[in-house]
């Protein structure tokens, strides 16, 4: 599987989750590695991931385990191979199904391998929940929390065009904000008060945002499938909503992280309840005092024409996502100072 990392660094640790697993989750070989091309690693950078000096370990159904440090150099915004060997039925696997980094799978442990041969493939990841670098204590993270659109569906895989990866590639090409790393919490079709796809985002928030490695900052943008199917079935409300993203803010202060809050973008088939709803709530992410600061990407994105439109060019004709062109406007209307105060 490959990971991209965002600050670099000299050791390197990997989080492996058994979070939605129902049986333990037995990992009997792990190794991380830089990219070369396609499955190969480079040259002489393997490393095995051990557990407590142990070569393996069994993950709890509902837990996680983190690696032992490897002493990696890790450069940044790199690709880290990491190869995962699990020697017998898993059950239901802890997944992110929208990985948009190809993945490579074959039978028997081939961690240890230089290159895989006639893999199959996939465009998730399995285990990995986060991968940690060791930084110096100046550094920091930016966890970018949010659905669709912060995940980066409808993006070009293999490239790395979602928003937080375009802004992870701005933060380390700004000296004053080079010690700020990525992590992308987006989930596709998450919603801020129900589950469906994943846990809500307020029983993830702990998990996802909490207990991540040296976070200094929390990037909102989360509500528009809330919106999309609570409009219609008159079972959510902007007040429910906004409530629900004020005791984000809430938590997040009381960890000491600081808090921007990212406006909705449009949603062409949305219904007219649901873009007054959607309205409302980016009012309220407007209002001064709400957040520690604010992202406008609605006002970046919409169509001054039409607010209920994509702008020309920055959508990939489903009327909801982004296309590239569209993610990286996104990534470039965030201002870098914010991130320096």
């Amino acid at each position: 599987m490959i990971v991209k990392s965002s600050v670099g660094g000299r050791r390197v640790r990997v989080h492996f989750s058994n979070a939605f697993g129902a049986m333990p989750l037995s990992i009997d070989s792990a190794h991380i590695a830089l990219r070369d091309k396609d499955s190969a690693i480079t040259a002489g950078s393997d490393h095995i991931l051990t557990f407590n000096g142990l070569k393996g370990c069994t993950v709890p159904p509902g837990a996680e385990m983190i690696s032992d440090a490897a002493d990696l150099n890790v450069p940044k915004l790199a690709d880290l191979v990491i190869s995962v060997h699990v020697p017998s039925d898993t059950g239901i696997a802890s997944t992110h199904s929208m990985g948009l980094h190809t993945a490579y799978i074959v039978d028997g442990d081939e961690t240890a391998a230089t290159e895989l041969t006639n893999p199959t493939t996939a465009q998730s990841w399995y285990w990995i929940s986060a991968v940690d670098v060791d930084a110096p204590a100046s550094a920091g993270t930016i966890v970018a929390f949010g659905d669709s659109i912060t995940d980066g569906a409808t993006s070009t895989p293999d490239t790395d065009r979602s928003w937080p990866s375009v802004l992870a590639q701005r933060l380390q090409a700004n000296p004053a904000t080079a010690n700020l790393g990525i992590v992308n919490e987006g989930i596709s079709g998450n919603r801020v008060l129900g589950d469906g796809a994943g846990v809500s985002a307020l029983a993830r928030f702990d998990r996802d945002v909490l207990s991540q490695s040296g976070v200094k900052w929390l990037m909102i943008m989360e509500s528009i499938n809330d919106i999309n199917g609570g409009a219609r079935q008159g079972t959510v409300t902007a007040d429910a909503l906004i409530l629900g993203l004020k005791q984000m803010v809430e938590k997040a202060h009381t960890h000491g992280i600081k808090v921007a809050g990212c406006t909705l973008t449009p949603y062409g088939n949305i219904s007219d309840q649901g873009e007054e709803m959607r309205l409302a709530v980016n009012k309220w992410i407007r209002t001064p005092g709400n957040f520690d600061a604010v992202v406008d990407f609605d006002a970046v994105i919409r169509d001054p024409q039409d607010a209920k439109q994509f702008k020309q060019g920055y959508n990939n004709t489903d009327k909801l996502h982004p296309n590239d062109t569209g993610y990286k406007a996104m990534a470039d209307a965030v201002d870098l100072k914010m991130f320096t105060k």
